[in-house]
């Protein structure tokens, strides 16, 4: 049996140079992928670039980004019956034990994960489209928010060989 070996420039030109992360989740479970994608690929010399659309918004809106919770109800990941979910106190309960957890692994709050991305030369962007949709203006977003983009800039964002598109 043969065994095929790819050169190290076949390699390097299959390589992913960048991703683009579209996140569209507000919730603190939805959001921590993304985040932790943009870290990882920046520590990897790759590039990263964020684009957060709809609920995603969330995460850069300076007001709302450090109170995201995790959604208790329908949530099938919890293990637990959806009336449970439903309980009062039982989002904050388990938001509170899972950002317990995070802070034993010492994973940084979202505004010191969006702030180590941009220092890292991440970008991070904003839907202009879903800006527009919940009224939020430039000045309601993270300061370190590199540009409003409509779909049609992103898409032009997204160009060139070895990007890869990831959706979280």
């Amino acid at each position: 049996m043969e065994t095929q070996t790819m050169s190290a420039a076949t390699a390097e030109n299959k390589a992913v140079k960048k991703v683009m992360i579209i996140v569209s989740k507000g919730t603190l479970d939805g959001v921590y992928p993304a985040l932790i994608l943009a870290n990882g690929a920046r520590m990897e010399g790759i590039e990263a670039e964020m684009f957060f659309t709809f609920f995603g918004l969330e995460a850069i809106v300076k007001a709302r980004m450090n109170n995201l919770h995790v959604a208790a109800v329908g949530n099938p990941a919890l293990h637990m019956p959806t009336l449970l979910g439903g309980l009062p106190g039982m989002e904050s309960f388990v938001t509170h034990m899972m950002k317990k957890e995070m802070e034993k692994l010492d994973i940084p709050d979202v505004e010191e994960f969006l702030d180590i991305i941009k220092a890292s030369g991440g970008k991070i962007y904003a839907c202009k489209l879903a800006m527009d949709m919940f009224h939020l203006k430039k000045e309601d977003l993270w300061d370190g928010v590199s540009e409003v983009l409509t779909v049609g800039d992103f898409y032009a964002q997204c160009a060139g060989e070895n990007t890869q598109l990831l959706f979280t």
